[in-house]
């Protein structure tokens, strides 16, 4: 158990510095200049007001100089990044699949909370992923599998993309999500991408129906794909197995049921 520990708190202060990522990477500013400091008052934050977890409790979600309410993103980004972490060791111990995957999980974090907010997938970040996917892909499970993932991962997207564009006129996918769909093929494989895509959209379709039925959405207002594609790559990683395990034995009660 303390090992765990260990590693949810890394995975925090690993998400303390996705924080630094999910909020500059949109603006254009640089991730490691200047210090942290405050959006409102731009007063810097010292390190006993930037521990992980600890420090948003202790303020109460506000800022120490000028009183104003912190996002709650900045502590939930850090909890869930500490908990991806504790699974990630627990899954690949240390190896050059928990590295890879480490980056993977941190970049899918980053990109949920930025198209949540800004409608947008950073290039940034897909492009460098792409490549350590294919390179990740290798030890996870073959070159050619994470390079069929990548090609039908994002070309499912691409041709999803094009006759969305050609059928009602308007955009179903934009760039980002191919580009990030493709990251997610090159590291999960052909078969895992594919399930990927059926997590993201079912939950999707499911938050999507309940946001429209509450009136808290339109029909016609965009609701971002990177969020849904991040919960179903992830759900993927760790249940990937179990959940093709228990489809293929429900398929096969159905079909013995219907040839009873």
């Amino acid at each position: 158990m303390p090992i765990y520990t260990l590693f949810f708190a890394l995975g925090a202060i690993i998400g303390s510095f996705l924080n630094v990522c999910i909020y500059r990477l949109p603006r254009g500013e640089s991730v490691v200049r200047p210090r942290s400091h405050c959006p409102y008052c731009k007063k810097t934050i010292g390190w006993f007001d930037n521990i992980p977890l600890l420090s948003f409790i202790l303020l109460k979600g506000r800022c120490r100089h000028c009183g104003k309410k912190i996002s709650s993103r900045y502590f939930f980004v850090e909890l869930i990044s500490g908990i991806l972490m504790a699974l990630l060791w627990s899954r690949f111990q240390f190896s050059w699949l928990f590295l890879g995957f480490l980056f993977f999980a941190a970049a899918l974090v980053v990109i949920a909370f930025i198209d949540l907010k800004f409608l947008l997938i950073p290039d940034v970040i897909t492009y460098p992923g792409i490549a350590l996917g294919l390179w990740t892909g290798s030890f996870y499970s073959t070159f050619v599998n994470s390079f069929y993932g990548l090609l039908l991962g994002g070309g499912i997207f691409y041709l999803l993309s094009f006759f969305g564009q050609l059928i009602i006129r308007r955009e179903v996918l934009g760039g980002g999500d191919i580009k990030m769909m493709a990251m997610i093929g090159a590291f999960l494989g052909a078969v895992n991408s594919l399930l990927a895509i059926f997590l993201a959209s079912l939950i999707g379709s499911i938050v999507g129906l309940t946001l429209i039925m509450l009136k808290i959405k339109s029909r016609r207002d965009v609701i971002p794909f990177g969020p849904f594609l991040s919960l179903g790559a992830l759900l993927t990683l760790f249940c990937g197995q179990e959940i093709l395990t228990a489809w293929e034995k429900l398929g096969m009660m159905l079909f013995n049921s219907l040839t009873l």
